[in-house]
C-alpha cells in the first residue's frame, strides 16, 4: 500500500445551518488539498450540528434529515471532493422511505458515495434508529472502517471492524466537556470560550484536564494499540448548541502514539501520513495472531444480566 495522507479537522458548527457548515467543510477541504492531503475527516453530525437535536421532535428531526446519497448535503460533499481532488468524510442525520432516522457518516470522493455508516449506539434523541452493521471500505488502496462516537467506547466494535479488514478507523465524535460519574468531569463554562483570546490558559486547562483531553487519553490510544490500527479522531471546537466542546482532533498510529493533533482554538486540521509497515510492526498485530477465540467466543456472545439506560449526556 502507498502512504496515505489524512487530515483530522475541527470546527465550530452552527446548529441546523447546513449551508454554513458545508461552507466551512469546503474551506478546510480546500486548504488540506493544497497541502497534498488525500482525505479529510470531520466530526459527527458536522453538516447538521449535533447537541441541539436532543430537543427535537420526530417531525423536526425529519425536517433536517436527508436521504443518502441523493440528498443535497451529500451531493454538495461530492462536489467539494471533486473540485478539490480529495476524499471527504462528514456526518449528518439520515432518513429513509419509512421515516426512520439515523445518525450517519459518509465517505465520498469526486465520483460519488464510497461508504455510508449508521451509528450503532445513538442516544442523543429517542427517535433515532440504531444501525445494524459494520462498514469496511476501500479508500485509495487502504481498508477503512467507521465508528461514530459511543460506538468506539464499546471495545468489541473496534475489534470487529478491524477483524473485518479495517487498518484505518475513522472515529467522528461530539464528546468531552459534559457531565459523567467520573472524577472531575463536567461542563466547561462558555464564558471561558468568549474570553479565550485574553485568557487562553484558563480555557486550555479545562480543555486538557479531566473534563477533556485527559479523559480521552485514558481509552482512545488503547483502541489503536490493541488493534494495531490508525485511529482518526475528530471532534468539534467551540459552542455546539449550549455546550462547549474542546476539539482536540488527532490521529493515532498502530503503536497508540499521537502523530498529529489539533492544539488551536480555531477551525483547523492536522495532517498525518499513514504507512503500511507500522500495521505489522505494532504489538497489536502480534496479539491478534495469538488470539484463541475457541476459549472465549461463547462468552462474548452472552447477554449482560443488566443493562443501564444511556442518557443523552456523554456516557463513559
Amino acid at each position: 500500500m502507498k502512504d496515505l495522507k489524512i487530515a483530522a479537522a475541527q470546527f465550530e458548527n452552527k446548529s441546523g445551518d447546513k449551508a454554513y457548515n458545508l461552507s466551512v467543510i469546503r474551506e478546510l477541504a480546500e486548504r488540506a488539498s493544497r497541502k497534498g492531503t488525500q482525505a479529510i475527516s470531520f466530526h459527527e453530525c458536522s453538516i447538521t450540528g449535533y447537541t441541539f437535536a436532543r430537543k427535537l421532535s420526530k417531525e423536526e428531526l425529519l425536517s433536517i434529515a436527508e436521504f443518502v446519497p441523493e440528498g443535497p448535503s451529500v451531493q454538495k460533499l461530492i462536489h467539494i471532493a471533486r473540485e478539490n481532488n480529495i476524499a471527504v468524510l462528514a456526518g449528518l442525520f439520515e432518513k429513509d422511505a419509512d421515516d426512520k432516522i439515523y445518525k450517519t457518516y459518509v465517505c465520498v470522493d469526486g465520483k460519488g458515495l464510497i461508504a455510508k455508516y449508521r451509528k450503532l449506539h445513538p442516544f442523543i434523541n429517542p427517535h433515532l434508529t440504531p444501525g445494524n452493521k459494520y462498514v469496511v471500505f476501500d479508500l485509495l488502496g487502504w481498508k477503512c472502517g467507521m465508528l461514530i462516537c459511543y460506538d468506539n467506547n464499546i471495545i468489541e466494535n473496534v475489534r470487529a471492524t478491524n477483524l473485518l479488514g479495517a487498518d484505518i478507523i475513522f472515529m467522528p465524535h461530539v464528546t468531552m466537556c459534559t457531565p459523567s460519574p467520573g472524577p472531575g468531569r463536567g461542563f466547561v463554562d462558555p464564558a471561558l470560550w468568549e474570553n479565550r483570546e485574553k485568557n487562553p490558559v484558563a480555557l486550555r486547562q479545562e480543555f486538557d484536564g479531566p473534563k477533556g483531553r485527559s479523559w480521552l487519553m485514558k481509552w482512545l490510544p488503547a483502541r489503536a494499540y490493541d488493534n494495531a490500527i490508525y485511529a482518526v479522531f475528530t471532534n468539534p471546537i467551540g459552542m455546539d448548541d449550549d455546550q462547549l466542546k474542546n476539539g482536540n482532533s488527532l490521529v493515532l498510529d498502530p503503536f497508540g502514539e499521537i502523530i498529529a493533533e489539533c492544539r488551536t482554538f480555531e477551525n483547523d486540521f492536522v495532517i498525518a501520513t499513514c504507512t503500511a509497515e507500522k500495521l505489522q510492526q505494532a504489538g497489536g498485530y502480534r496479539y491478534k495472531q495469538a488470539r484463541r477465540p475457541e476459549l472465549y467466543g461463547h462468552i462474548l456472545n452472552q447477554s449482560h444480566s443488566s443493562v443501564q439506560k444511556v442518557s443523552w449526556m456523554d456516557p463513559e
